[in-house]
């Protein structure tokens, strides 16, 4: 029941006129399962065409590759001519880490990736950003420099072997440069002026490279190599200018937010609110062009909250949508999330999560043998968790518990994750279950199809029992946030954190009992034996959690 894993990929090819040729390379892309393709975007006067695609990792890479490939018989960089700077058929792939994946995991893909484009397509790759092989090759500027028409002789220097692939010019492709990197959010701010003027001094002051130094005489002052002297901005990652925009009749502060993690959206937005007030202007509103991950809306959405002395614990859909007003992400045109957070984007549906809940009990109580137990069981500790976190949520900013408003917006975050972990494995404890059926279903006629059958049987109950056990885990931490809401939470609502510990507790008890009886299947009985211990422990603690709860609810009611 881990985060979900995705990852962005947007190579770069170069091809931006022959629309069968931009047409077949995203075919390539979209033939590959689990990968959407979020955004095509050719240019005839650069001659180059961007393709966004995102998915799981091992897929995403996948449908790099397929795309390589069709480059490969298509682009011939000969004949190619356009604005932009270039150094290859796919001039830059690079993997931008979107959930569940850290910086490092998707400079590993990156690399490997680059392996395999030299290996299979027979041509020189580098490596650049957070996948470089050594600091002066971290820049894309540094490593095109001279570009297609540089290479041959570029390649000739030892300094500037390729990483991957042969130190030898291939003129129909050029070469390749594939990396890892930050999320870019591009994200305009919307002013109450029509004055670019004023928009590019905000723009002045907010970025990381801030403008030229000034003498006491007003000339822009120089160091002794005669380069311009900076005075920075007050954002890091901040690439902006200012700019004005007929079809708004407004003007925007245009910006690349290069790390959100470092330099939060919310803080861009409210850094521009400050710069734009000592003008004497207002911020109405701003737009995200392209797509953004999940993360920064929801840090918006908390920062929000708690400053109107709410908790951050509140569900994803209120913290995104109280993201989207505050910043006003509609002030220009339509926000969609589903189409606008890239998690969302490329999400694959929960068939069972989803339905209403008439719906699901119906589907519960049909003839089929899932959704059973083992979704059952982990729908009930989801709302154990959901319970504590309302407890939380309904004590933060109510007089006589402001000692425990940091405790339980911290106690709401927590349970409002477990209740997403445990919402996901309803899903996923039917998937595992449907597997072992599918797997008893594999051809037993001669003795390899036997053995491929036993294999994946056994493979199948291994995943039966893994997940339920994941389930009796989460449920056991919905039984402690619960005891924690019923401690410090508001006492009007103690009933609820106790309901939520028994709802958790159940949950538990329900995923151990799924553990046990598909651990009879398990051939390897050590492994068995072992799984069968660690679940009858979650089991017993979550009793003992729920009884201390219980006795803390009762005491309170009596009290």
């Amino acid at each position: 029941m881990a985060e979900s894993r995705i990852v962005e990929c947007v190579p770069n090819f170069s091809e931006g006129r022959d629309k069968g040729i931009i047409d077949a390379i995203a075919q390539a892309i979209s033939g590959v399962a689990g990968v959407k393709i979020l955004d095509v975007d050719p240019g005839a006067d650069t001659n180059r065409t961007v393709y966004t695609f995102a998915g799981p990792p091992a897929e995403v890479a996948e449908a790099a590759l397929a795309a390589a490939r069709t480059a490969r018989e298509l682009i011939d960089m000969r004949r190619h001519a356009g604005a932009h700077p270039r150094m290859g058929a796919l001039d830059v792939c690079p993997f931008v880490p979107v959930s569940g994946m850290t910086m490092e995991e998707c400079a590993d893909l990156a690399r490997d990736t680059g392996r395999r484009l030299a290996e299979e397509l027979g041509i020189p790759v580098y490596l650049y950003e957070a996948a470089a092989s050594r600091p002066e090759r971290r820049s894309l500027a540094d490593i095109r420099s001279g570009e297609y028409e540089a290479l041959p002789e570029k390649l000739k220097k030892p300094e500037w072997a390729p990483d991957f692939g042969p130190a030898a010019f291939d003129p129909r492709w050029g070469a390749t440069v594939v990396g890892a990197r930050q999320f870019l959010i591009a994200y305009n701010v919307n002013l109450n002026t029509r004055d670019r003027k004023l928009a590019h001094e905000i723009a002045l002051n907010i970025r990381e490279g801030g403008r030229a130094a000034k003498g006491p005489d007003g000339a822009s002052l120089r160091d002794a190599q005669g380069n311009l002297v900076k005075t920075p901005g007050r954002l890091n990652h901040v690439r902006a200018i200012g700019w004005y925009i007929d079809s708004y009749r407004r003007a925007q502060v245009s910006i690349n937010l290069t790390d959100y993690h470092a330099t939060p959206l919310h803080v861009v937005y409210e850094t521009v609110r400050e710069e734009a007030e000592k003008l004497g202007l207002a911020v109405t509103g701003s737009e995200v062009v392209g797509l953004l991950p999940l993360e920064p809306l929801v840090e918006a959405g908390r920062f929000y909250l708690r400053r109107a002395g709410k908790s951050g614990g509140a569900p994803e859909s209120d913290l995104v949508e109280t993201a989207v007003q505050t910043l006003g992400l509609d002030s220009v045109a339509p926000f969609d999330a589903g189409k606008k957070v890239v998690e969302y984007a490329v999400r694959v549906p929960s068939p069972l999560v989803s339905r209403t809940v008439t719906s699901f009990a119906d589907e519960v109580s049909a003839e089929s043998p899932a959704p059973g137990g083992g979704s059952v069981a982990a729908l009930a500790g989801g709302l154990g968790a959901a319970l504590a976190a309302m407890v939380a949520n309904l004590t933060v900013g109510k007089k006589g518990y402001e000692d425990a408003w940091k405790d339980l917006d911290a106690l709401a975050l927590r349970a409002q994750g477990v209740k997403e972990r445990l919402l996901r494995a309803v899903d996923e404890d039917t998937a595992a279950f449907n597997d072992v059926l599918a797997a008893q279903k594999l051809p037993k006629g001669t003795e390899e199809e036997k053995r491929t059958r036993a294999e994946a049987v056994q493979a199948g109950y291994r995943s039966a029992t893994l997940v339920p056990l994941s389930t009796a885990e989460a449920c056991l931490e919905a039984a402690r946030v619960s005891e924690i809401a019923a401690d410090l939470g508001n006492k009007a609502s103690v009933t609820d954190a106790g309901v939520g510990a028994l709802l958790a507790a159940a949950g538990a008890e329900g995923a151990v009992l799924n553990v046990l009886i598909n651990l009879g299947s398990i051939e390897d009985r050590e492994w068995a034996d072992r799984i069968r211990s660690e679940a009858e422990a979650r089991a017993a603690e979550a009793r003992v959690v729920r009884d201390r709860t219980l006795s803390k609810v009762r005491g309170t009611m009596a009290g």
